[in-house]
């Protein structure tokens, strides 16, 4: 039966959208596919499906187990891009998907992951919101969570409590809006920089030589605030 590429997932269908990606050992989990699409869809650039569906289902995998799967998953993957596109554009707090393992809460890990992935694909532009001292703030709770348990200490945080990790997700919640917000005019220019704007200051100001929010005691610039720097045409 033909799916309804306008109608949101049921929960069987996001409960068979999380089995299809699980069987795949390459593929994202259906957290870290929610923080990778949420990206996309605010990214200053469209990124086409051509792009990103290798980067979901795993660019080495072999093809889907049946031709069912080969036929379904297209489906639900663009329908719970359209969920994402439809909850962002009434600019309310956003509600990301956070996986647990049994008895354990969400660390928030994967979803995080999962933006600076789409960030990655997403074009030059992100840097200018990454190096914004008025509005970069926004993605501080994601870089935290994405660097909870980076082998470089550099980028390591320092271990989060239980508040401050609901804090994070408040944090995630509400900046992912304003995120979307910050680039509309990038999409409706087609992905060039719109002219400067100015910008309404939504909490402190944080410089490149204060003490970096997370609580490693380091500058900003040598920790969280290392993601700004570049390469290659990519944002690390």
């Amino acid at each position: 039966m033909t799916q309804d590429l306008r109608a949101p997932l049921s929960d069987d269908e996001l409960d068979r959208l999380e089995a299809i990606l699980d069987a795949r050992p390459e593929a994202m989990n259906l957290e870290m596919l929610d923080g990778f699409f949420v990206a996309l869809v605010c990214s200053p650039q469209l990124v086409p499906p051509s792009t990103y569906l290798p980067v979901v289902l795993g660019e080495d995998e072999p093809a889907l187990a049946s031709l069912d799967d080969a036929m379904e998953t297209p489906g639900l993957l663009l329908r719970y891009w359209n969920m994402v596109v439809g909850l962002l554009a009434t600019g309310e707090p956003y509600d990301p998907i956070l996986l647990a393992e049994a008895d354990e809460p969400p660390t928030g890990n994967d979803w995080a992951a999962g933006f600076l992935e789409g960030v990655s694909l997403g074009g030059e532009a992100w840097k200018e919101l990454l190096l914004d001292e008025e509005r970069g703030e926004l993605l501080l709770p994601i870089f935290i969570l994405a660097h909870e348990h980076d082998p470089d200490p550099e980028l390591r945080p320092e271990p989060l409590t239980e508040t401050q990790r609901l804090e994070l997700f408040e944090g995630l919640s509400a900046f992912v809006p304003e995120i979307h917000r910050y680039f509309e005019p990038h999409r409706r220019a087609g992905g060039l920089p719109p002219e400067r704007r100015p910008v309404r200051r939504t909490g402190p100001k944080i410089g490149r030589n204060d003490p970096c929010p997370c609580g490693s005691g380091k500058k900003f610039k040598q920790c969280c605030g290392r993601d700004t720097q570049a390469s290659d045409g990519e944002i690390q």
